[in-house]
């Protein structure tokens, strides 16, 4: 952005004191089912083209569809973790418009009569809790696979030609429609993130942003500060990178702020974000729903769900990173912000309890869960609970700092040495001679030493300088290979350099 165009919009900061954006979002998943959404065709990923077909998904003349029994769980399953009440009774629409990769020319949708409506999703920006409104969960298939081929850059505008895959046609589809209630691009993609976390601990898709298990589209608008009127809302579609979406939404409030000072008109339309180039492009005209023709799917009966089954469904359901954030805080005495790191996979979460239910002390063990522990994970490129760090490794190596058996310096040595090694923590230490040094004469002669190597910090101290005493023990860690005890050390300095 220009820096004319940024004083005309806002502050050097980015914010707009004048005007407030109106986010609204909607989450496209694909649903973890082994077979489609109204065939019995396989779910795959990977596999040939046009391989997992039927007359089905391929709408041939008089093939008639049958809802998945487990894609309606999952979809239940997600609308429950929403605080969504699922109505007993929804209706499939075919929702009507040209689609070049769904043969039938027409989605299977849901339009007036959702799976589940009036729920919420409460989440978390910088320490402050937001609650979003959740409008709809509402299931639908989704369109097979276009491939782009030819020409200079592989997309529609510049391809040759174009091919389609029709695996992924017919898989099950939930989407979650929220009101405009997010009230910055930051919040919105806190509020994907966590979100993206509630649904894949539910087991219900794994999310893979790469593979497009997860899409999302942003609707919205800019309006006086402080007003409730919504204004023109314009249309980001199929998004599958936080950092996009929050790079799209801070490209598009200014450029509609602009344009209302200007005293221009916002165009209600579909747009195209560039990443390259941070600039959002017009696709087409948004459309309105009567522009899909929406009607009852004269080929499925209306979707009948019994209360009870609900309940079940209800009194089955995971424990979810919210509720897991809450508790760990509750019951390990933790910060928001390390609860919020361990929480809101399970697998993660999972292993720290492990490790404080091996003997570990529950901050320390946090401390080095998100510290050594997923450090190594992402170097060795491992997932959580693989490779020779286990959890009861990991609380003995903890046990031994705390114990005072080696310094939390050199546990860190400890803890590359038996990745390394492959051994436990007390034999590296054993066999490295990496034991604490708690002798005080000995670290009194270190001490000694190191003062009267430094004539010029004691003047400092002594006038009156504390922080040189870091200078000090810097000096004593690594004249002693970070072995010495800090406490002790930190004592006989005060008193040598006090006296």
């Amino acid at each position: 952005m220009s820096d004319d165009r940024r004083r005309l919009v806002g502050h050097e900061d980015g914010t707009h004191p004048d005007w407030e954006p109106v986010i609204g979002l909607e989450m496209h998943v694909e649903l973890d089912t082994q077979t489609k959404m109204f065939c019995g065709c396989a779910v795959t990923r990977g596999d040939d083209p046009n391989l997992h077909t039927c007359p089905v998904c391929l709408a041939h003349p008089g093939a008639l569809p049958v809802v998945n029994r487990r894609a309606v769980e999952y979809a239940a399953r997600i609308a429950l973790a929403l605080n969504c009440t699922v109505r007993p009774r929804s209706v499939f629409h075919r929702k009507n418009y040209f689609y070049p990769d769904l043969p039938k020319a027409y989605q299977i949708s849901q339009y007036d009569e959702p799976l589940a409506t009036a729920g919420w999703f409460d989440y978390w920006v910088d320490g402050e809790r937001l609650r979003c409104r959740i409008n709809r969960v509402h299931m639908e298939e989704d369109a097979a696979k276009l491939i782009h081929a030819g020409g200079e850059t592989g997309r529609i505008a510049g391809s040759d030609y174009s091919m389609v895959d029709f695996n992924r046609s017919g898989t099950p589809l939930i989407e979650i429609v929220t009101e405009p209630d997010i009230p910055s691009p930051e919040a919105a993609r806190e509020f994907l993130q966590q979100l993206r976390a509630t649904v894949m601990e539910l087991g219900v898709s794994e999310c893979t942003m790469e593979e497009g298990q997860v899409r999302w589209d942003a609707n919205m608008s800019v309006r006086p500060a402080g007003s409730d009127a919504l204004g023109t809302r314009t249309e980001l579609k199929n998004m599958n990178s936080f950092r996009y979406l929050q790079q799209a939404l801070d490209a598009e409030i200014p450029r509609q702020i602009a344009l209302l000072e200007a005293g221009e008109t916002i165009e209600q339309e579909t747009l195209h974000f560039d990443p390259d180039t941070g600039i959002t492009t017009p696709l087409r005209s948004k459309e309105e729903a009567h522009d899909y023709r929406y009607f009852p799917d004269p080929d499925l009966v209306p979707l009948e769900i019994d209360p009870a089954w609900v309940e079940e469904l209800r009194a089955t359901q995971p424990e979810l990173p919210a509720a897991r954030v809450e508790r760990f805080m509750r019951q390990y005495g933790l910060s928001r912000a390390d609860a919020s790191v361990l929480a809101p996979t399970g697998a993660l979460a999972g292993f720290y309890e492990e490790v404080v239910a091996a003997g570990a002390a529950a901050k320390a063990a946090a401390n080095w869960t998100m510290g050594e522990y997923l450090a190594h994970l992402n170097a060795a490129g491992l997932e959580v609970g693989h490779g020779h760090v286990t959890a009861e490794r990991l609380a003995r190596l903890v046990m031994l700092v705390e114990d005072g058996t080696v310094s939390t310096s050199a546990a860190k040595e400890v803890f590359a040495r038996m990745i390394e090694e492959r051994a436990e923590p007390g034999e590296v230490v054993e066999r490295h001679g990496l034991g604490q040094i708690s002798d005080s004469a000995e670290l009194e002669a270190i001490v000694a030493e190191v003062v009267a190597a430094s004539p010029s910090q004691v003047e400092q101290y002594r006038g009156g300088k504390q922080q040189v005493l870091g200078f000090f023990v810097g000096r004593v860690m690594k004249a002693t290979g970070g072995r010495a005890n800090p406490q002790l050390v930190n004592e006989l300095l005060r008193r040598t350099l006090d006296a």
